[in-house]
């Protein structure tokens, strides 16, 4: 059965942003977001990083098992997106058929916005349909 990803990232449009965040009711940042979503395990990308720098390639190769990276014009419903919201900071949104769920820390919560991102995208991922290392 195929997910619904973006649904299931819409179902957090509201929670509060909190740095670090990795459970919707104390709060979620744009990783705990995307972590959520897609149901996986906490102990997947650390909690004391920073998008920043060096830092993006650790998460990058974090989404390298669940996800797999695909061309950048191939975006489409419930793919995340690495965006640089400043050089050398990095953002994650989950895409929909309206626009991107993403985890807004100014205006402190999860939103979703209309449209493309409003910050150039470095990279797209896609769920694998099924996750190396399960049957």
């Amino acid at each position: 059965m195929k997910q619904d990803y973006a649904a299931r990232a819409r179902a957090f449009v509201g929670v509060r942003f909190r740095p670090q965040g990795r459970i919707p009711e104390l709060g979620l940042d744009c990783v705990g977001l995307m972590m959520c979503t897609f149901g996986l395990p906490s102990n997947l990308a650390r909690n004391d990083y920073r998008l920043r720098g060096r830092h993006l390639g650790e998460l990058l190769a974090g989404l390298g098992g669940p996800f797999r990276r695909l061309p950048r014009k191939s975006a489409r419903s419930g793919d995340v997106l690495v965006l640089r919201v400043a050089p050398e900071q990095w953002h994650l949104a989950i895409v929909t058929g309206r626009g991107l769920v993403h985890a807004d820390a100014k205006i402190g919560k999860v939103v979703e916005t209309a449209g493309p991102p409003d910050w150039p995208v470095i990279a797209v991922f896609r769920r694998r349909s099924r996750v190396q290392g399960q049957s």
